[in-house]
């Protein structure tokens, strides 16, 4: 085994998800802008990177935030809570940064990597994220995937839940990757999903279509807030060979 093979190993072996933290212990607070730094560099759908994180530190923003999440300890004792934002609603905005993105390697506008890379999110991506009111677009576009699906392997995926779907998905795996980066960094982490999460976007004032994925609490971890010894079912219940 590799050497960081063997550092990642240990790292996810003792990250545990912690419910109390040290109200006295020192905490980096820049650890926290590293760790989501380095959460960007997730992979996500089409490079779309439709997400937001949102600090919360101050002690009247924290308390208000724990209030939202139930008043959970790892809310209430969390030096910092992260909400994890999904923002399906900003793909225009992304779709033209990645066309600026492509024109820059693909100088060449006449080369096949060029036009292969504009014709996506030139075309395919604003058919794939466009949806109307009554998300009637999204029922055609299945529609018309079964049909050719009958013959050809093709995505079947495109209406509006299903674009809510792949927006989470993306914003969980930024998510791991900085409870991670937390865990390198000496802290200790727990995500929630039980929240309050209608108040939570008014108090960030976030609009309609933007979606809360999680809220994580962050800080010194104690000994008291991992509340069991870990247990996960047997490997050979979820990994198999085919």
């Amino acid at each position: 085994m590799k050497k960081e093979a063997e550092v990642f190993d240990q790292l996810v072996n003792q990250r545990r998800s912690v419910r109390i933290y040290d109200a006295e212990a020192d905490f980096d607070h820049n650890a926290v802008q590293r760790s989501l730094e380095r959460a960007v560099l997730a992979p996500n759908s089409s490079n779309m990177q439709l997400w937001e994180f949102y600090r919360v530190k101050s002690p009247e923003k924290l308390k208000t935030l724990a209030w939202m999440c139930m008043n959970q300890k790892a809310a209430k004792t969390a030096r910092e809570l992260v909400v994890v934002v999904s923002r399906r609603d900003l793909w225009k905005k992304r779709q033209r940064a990645l066309v600026e993105e492509m024109q820059r390697v693909y100088p060449d506008a006449s080369s096949k990597m060029a036009q292969r890379a504009m014709n996506y999110y030139k075309n395919l991506i604003p058919k794939y994220y466009w949806s109307d009111w009554f998300d009637i677009w999204g029922f055609l576009k299945k529609c018309l995937y079964f049909f050719v699906g009958l013959k050809k392997p093709m995505v079947r995926h495109g209406n509006r839940v299903d674009l809510r779907i792949s927006g989470h998905k993306s914003a969980a795996l930024a998510a791991q990757n900085f409870m991670m980066s937390m865990e390198a960094e000496g802290y200790s982490t727990c995500p929630m999903e039980g929240m309050d999460s209608l108040r939570v976007k008014r108090f960030l004032g976030l609009p309609r279509k933007a979606e809360v994925v999680m809220i994580i609490g962050c800080g010194p971890g104690t000994q008291e807030g991992i509340y069991s010894e870990r247990y996960r079912v047997p490997n050979s219940e979820v990994i198999f060979e085919v």
